[in-house]
């Protein structure tokens, strides 16, 4: 992550060349801030047991909920309170920041093929 210091979150996202793979860019106490490029839906899901905070660097995000949906544009935040189920949608490609605890596992309590473990959330960019 030091090597990252230089950069903008948005830079960073930018660079990514995979969709829905967060890569952590710091962390404090108990939470991650990470950074993700994202375009398609990604899955319906929750976390049980932690909120999520959306920020949004660029583009548009559609965070789907079972109660209505929430749109977001570039320099607005939303956090999903734990225990509700939410299908983030990018129409476009979209650039986002998230913070989270540690613990948030990134799909939830499901597995798709675009779930990423910490450990691969935490490789260099």
């Amino acid at each position: 992550m030091t090597s990252q210091q230089s950069s903008t979150p948005t830079q960073i996202a930018a660079s990514l060349n995979e969709f829905w793979s967060p890569r952590v860019v710091a962390e404090f106490d108990d939470s991650f801030v990470k950074v993700a490029k994202v375009k398609g839906t990604l899955a319906w899901h929750s976390h049980d047991n932690e909120d999520e905070l959306f920020y949004i660097l660029k583009g548009h995000l559609c965070i789907e909920m079972e109660q209505g949906n929430v749109d977001l544009a570039q320099g607005d935040m939303y956090v999903v309170p734990k225990g509700v189920r939410h299908n983030p949608v990018a129409d476009e490609e979209c650039l986002i920041m998230l913070i989270e605890k540690k613990s948030t596992l990134h799909t939830g309590n499901i597995q798709t093929e675009k779930t990423r473990s910490i450990a691969d959330q935490l490789r260099p960019v």
